[in-house]
């Protein structure tokens, strides 16, 4: 198991520095830059002429080294990171990107867990009551649900609720986590009450599309092994039901379901930081969309190396966990 497991992880290491490449640049792609914005808010803001801002944009790109070539850039960047574990410094955030991504990251990934256990543990449930009814009022209920699911945009979702909630239902507090009375406050009930209120409408939507897709792939498959050789022959030699189902049908019909454990977490990530940034939750989305406006590359390049990070850990535990279901598994990937 742990050779299985370094070699999962060696494998990842060079798709992990070609994504770092890639994602360097193509954030650089684009024209302008984080001087570029300075210069504008000089001329637009401050009252300055086009040469004064000018000549104050070139002095900070070259103090800050934005205006060595894209290759030196990069390689200062991740020289940094291997040597160091210096993500660079935000241009724009005034404070080492480590600390922002500290600060950001955390939230955000425990908003995806739950997302992610939430749907996991309602759609595979959903799925199986699904299948074991098929053709009842109950099938074709949660099969327009999963499509609804699979098929309405997450964006859409949020801005539906916010509408409500704002216009509909006078709700002020949108855009933080917590209650101004409870943001420094020790954690109590009362807290995490609060947090809940502020978070549900994010989780509610994230867990959604994760509950419809896991809903259908398990519905479909345990179907499938319903109608299996060797269920059949469980039912003749006299199990009830429901003891087919659960020790026989399920755990064979789940083996999808863990493969897909590794995009899960990166989609959960995706669905988290597209409701947030309509919230405008202080978690990864919105500070990977100010710092791309503005031209903070190496908050977004960071921030977008762990969201490709979560892709390659999320493999590595579906491996993982498919290896422990099916040691064949194990066996093809010595070899």
């Amino acid at each position: 198991m742990l050779r299985f497991l370094l070699m999962r992880i060696a494998s990842a290491l060079p798709v992990l520095a070609i994504l770092s490449l890639v994602t360097f640049a193509i954030i650089q792609a684009p024209p302008g830059d984080y001087a570029d914005y300075i210069k504008s808010q000089l001329i637009n803001q401050g009252g300055a002429s086009y040469a004064e801002a000018d000549a104050q944009a070139q002095a900070y790109r070259k103090e800050h080294g934005l205006d060595k070539p894209l290759p030196v850039q990069y390689l200062n960047w991740i020289g940094g990171i291997v040597t160091r574990g210096d993500f660079g410094y935000s241009l724009y955030y005034n404070r080492p990107v480590a600390d922002v991504v500290g600060e950001r990251l955390p939230r955000t990934l425990l908003l995806a867990l739950v997302c992610h256990l939430l749907a996991s543990v309602l759609g595979i449930s959903f799925g199986i009551w699904a299948a074991t009814r098929q053709c009842s009022w109950i099938d074709s209920t949660l099969s327009a649900i999963s499509f609804l699911g699979m098929t309405v945009p997450r964006f859409l979702m949020a801005l539906i609720i916010v509408y409500l909630l704002v216009f509909q239902f006078n709700v002020s507090e949108i855009g933080s986590f917590f209650s101004p009375r409870y943001g420094g406050a020790p954690w109590s009930w009362a807290k995490f009450l609060d947090l809940v209120k502020h978070v549900w409408p994010v989780v509610a939507i994230a867990t959604f599309g994760g509950l419809a897709y896991n809903m259908r792939v398990m519905r479909g498959n345990l179907l499938d092994t319903l109608n299996a050789q060797y269920v059949e022959t469980a039912k003749a030699k006299g199990l009830t039901g429901g003891a087919v189902v659960m020790r026989h049908a399920v755990p064979n019909a789940l083996h999808p379901l863990v493969m897909y454990q590794g995009v899960v977490l990166p989609y959960m990530l995706t669905g988290e930081i597209e409701t947030a940034i309509i919230f405008a939750l202080p978690t990864v989305g919105p500070a990977i969309v100010g710092s791309m406006a503005v031209g903070d590359v190496y908050v977004t390049a960071t921030f977008m190396m762990v969201l490709s990070a979560t892709l390659i850990v999320g493999n590595i535990i579906a491996d993982m966990l498919l290896v422990l279901l099916d040691p064949r598994v194990r066996q093809f990937g010595e070899h």
